[in-house]
């Protein structure tokens, strides 16, 4: 099976002659980080202005939980369906609608009066982001020459990874300097710059294919995703059991064979060869994603709660103490490249799983209220350096698993496989921080009224809040708290560093082969450019 080349009934298409010069590459790949930062700062955004949401329109803490998913949900739904689309329409032309799509939606929302219109807003955003996230790194794949395609992709898995914390951390400025409406003016600023570069520098790529669009896997792959994503969402919150929860995992589930079982059956006319996942680089790739932003985002659904219910920090400065973290992360994304050229893109990665797994194991071992902010940074800074070390290697052999004529595909499965990781991160690692905080807290509830301590069990917020109801014993409650939400943290991080390690091994031993870049590559990346 052939999967670095074109087919023959596939061609590319560019809007420049040949490859760009060094100077256009940087004007494009400057280009599609922004669109692609605009992007990754509103996954996260809306998180610090929960309760500014709340208050504005009378909402309730679901309904601002929508507010903030809905967006995710679509963007994860229609990526595999947009990013194929991208390829076939041309990939120039749906970054710039998306762009248009996200910019309008994001101002609708600053402007919302109601939660109906929030939420349409918000909808439409997500369809506007599915259509911008793939392409940004179809771009860099299908117009960078092979000896300088690693390192764009390690500037672009830089901001992917690190652009969310960033994202977070500018939004809570903005809703503490101002208010919770200009959020949406980062993102609106980030997608006007992009447009213009994009009309300016990016050039146009498309591919012809002589099958027709697979319309059935895309519909069925939307349905899989809305599924599976909404299980990962509502389970914390609804239950695990609850009916709407076991209908939707079923609907995922059953949807999931079903396109499966259809994309072998279409075979070279498919929206997503799922046979390719027999082979090293796509599956490790994937595999290795999926754990790193999954263990990302449940550091993060801890971290939060440690600086500010623990430490009492603001919403601001708890967002400031993870920037060390998405620091090291887009610094050692760029550094990675250089390292695979060294060692090989397995030992790459598997390095920085390692350090990843180290980061777990530190934050583990030495966390402590005492403690506070620093028994956390020596595990954040390495989870950050080993997160940024293996991410671009893994990013790069997912795209090149797939042929050129596919990269909007192969990028969709990229942000795809990230989203899942984050959404089941949180499920699982939120649910472990939670069992154990429930757990450690029951020993230390003697003496408690029976209605403080029956609060204090939900939750450390809700056992600080009620603290004063628990007269003398005020005190001791927080304490109590703060150390149980600690062992609990410490459980997930034990957790999270078993994961790791069984990740180690899967890479060591079936991780990605190291490919080096040939002449017969470079004259093919010359000739994916032709003039349109």
């Amino acid at each position: 099976m052939t999967t670095n080349q074109l087919s023959p009934n596939s061609a590319a298409e560019g809007g420049g002659e040949g490859v760009p010069g060094a100077r256009e590459l940087r004007a494009i790949l400057i280009a599609v980080s922004i669109a692609l930062m605009a992007v990754i700062a509103s996954v996260s955004g809306l998180n610090v202005a929960q309760t500014h949401l709340a208050v504005e329109f009378s909402a309730s803490q679901s309904t601002v939980l929508w507010m903030i998913n809905v967006y995710t949900l679509a963007l994860a739904a229609l990526l595999l369906p947009l990013g194929a689309l991208g390829d076939r329409w041309g990939r120039k032309p749906m970054l710039i609608a998306g762009l248009v799509v996200f910019g309008v939606s994001n101002v609708v929302a600053a402007l919302a009066p109601s939660v109906a219109v929030m939420l349409s807003a918000r909808v439409a955003a997500g369809v506007g982001a599915a259509m911008i996230m793939p392409i940004t790194l179809a771009v860099i794949t299908s117009t960078f020459p092979e000896e300088q395609r690693a390192k764009a992709i390690g500037v672009w898995t830089g901001v992917a990874g690190g652009g969310g914390i960033l994202g977070m951390f500018l939004s809570a400025l903005l809703v503490d300097v101002a208010d919770w409406r200009w959020l949406f003016a980062l993102p609106v600023v980030l997608v006007v710059v992009a447009l213009a570069m994009t009309l300016k520098s990016v050039p146009n790529s498309r591919e012809r294919s002589a099958h027709a669009f697979d319309t059935v896997g895309a519909l069925v792959s939307a349905v899989a995703v809305v599924g599976l994503i909404f299980v990962l969402q509502e389970g914390p919150e609804r239950g695990w059991t609850a009916p709407l929860t076991l209908i939707s995992l079923g609907v995922g589930v059953g949807a999931t064979v079903a396109f499966v079982a259809w994309e072998l059956r279409r075979r070279e006319a498919s929206l997503l060869d799922v046979r390719l996942f027999g082979e090293r680089g796509l599956a490790g790739g994937s595999l290795t994603l999926l754990v790193l932003f999954g263990v990302q985002a449940g550091i993060a659904v801890v971290l939060f709660p440690f600086f500010q219910s623990v430490l009492g920090w603001s919403g601001l400065l708890s967002t400031a103490a993870i920037m060390p973290m998405a620091v090291m992360m887009m610094v050692t994304s760029g550094l990675a490249p250089h390292l695979a050229a060294r060692i090989g893109s397995r030992a790459t990665m598997a390095t920085g799983i390692a350090l990843a797994g180290a980061g777990l194991v530190l934050m583990a071992a030495i966390v402590s209220v005492d403690g506070g902010f620093w028994s956390v940074l020596p595990g954040m800074t390495a989870m950050g350096l080993g997160m940024g070390l293996a991410m671009t290697p893994s990013t790069e052999a997912i795209t090149s698993s797939l042929p050129r004529e596919k990269q909007g595909v192969a990028s969709a499965l990229n942000d795809v496989t990230r989203e899942f990781g984050t959404a089941l991160g949180v499920a699982l690692l939120g649910a472990l921080v939670a069992t154990g905080y429930r757990n450690a807290i029951d020993d230390k509830l003697d003496g408690i009224p029976q209605d403080t301590a029956d609060t204090a069990r939900e939750g450390i917020a809700n056992a600080l809040d009620t603290a004063s109801s628990a007269g003398s014993r005020a005190q001791d409650l927080v304490h109590a708290a703060q150390q149980s939400f600690v062992e609990g943290w410490q459980q997930a991080m034990w957790a999270g560093t078993a994961l790791m390690g069984a990740l180690f091994l899967y890479i060591v031993v079936r991780g990605p082969k190291n490919h080096r870049p040939t002449a017969h590559d470079d004259v093919q990346a010359s000739e994916a450019l032709t003039t349109r």
